[in-house]
């Protein structure tokens, strides 16, 4: 990746297939990014609900200041590299 990146945090939890698809597209990207499981971070699980309408719906992707509950990877590398 040769432009500038926004920082992308990924929130997630252990047995959600959704995060390991969304992990394993994002493997496929130069994106860098971070790792939050919410069953372990109280603060993490807190933005999660924030963005998610009280839910705990995984995984939720913030990128920069955005948040988005179960966005494609492709989404997530386009609003990164903006």
């Amino acid at each position: 990746m040769s432009s500038p990146q926004q920082p992308v945090t990924v929130f997630w939890r252990p047995g959600c297939g959704f995060c390991t698809r969304l992990f394993h597209d994002l493997e496929a990207t130069d994106l860098v990014y971070e790792r939050r499981n919410i069953w372990e971070d109280a603060e993490a699980a807190a933005y999660v609900r924030s963005v998610a309408d009280g839910n705990e719906t995984v995984p939720t992707v913030r990128v920069g200041r955005r948040g988005l509950v179960n966005p494609s990877a492709e989404r997530v590398v386009e609003l990164a590299t903006r």
